[in-house]
């Protein structure tokens, strides 16, 4: 399991504390430095139902600055993947790789990870 996460991102915090406290391994990579690769991120699209949105940090400076709000609509699936590998501030964190499944956000618990 690989968690792509941010030091000073509160949701990947929790996320990475969850995990402790179930004692579940994992390998975390820190996501500005190294964002999931283009094969991931089809991955985590393909489990988000083909939902470009849900990829993105909405809320983050960067898709702000970016006017990406405007853009996003009119980007082709490459040209999104393509932008999301090249800047992991873009990605919505923490972004936690399984086995079977991808997962964007963290909401207090990882339902099915064991």
């Amino acid at each position: 399991m690989t968690i792509y996460t941010l030091k000073t991102c509160d949701s990947c915090r929790k996320a990475t504390k969850w995990l402790k406290e179930n004692h579940i391994p994992f390998q975390e990579i820190p996501i500005r430095e190294t964002p999931p690769s283009t094969e991931d991120l089809r991955r985590a699209l393909a489990d988000l139902n083909g939902d470009l949105r849900k990829l993105f940090n909405t809320s983050g400076l960067d898709y702000r600055s970016l006017n990406l709000k405007d853009q996003l609509p009119t980007f082709s699936e490459d040209q999104a993947i393509a932008l999301l590998a090249s800047n992991g501030n873009l990605i919505k964190r923490p972004f936690l790789i399984t086995d079977k499944s991808t997962r964007v956000g963290f909401k207090g618990a990882y339902e099915g990870i064991s």
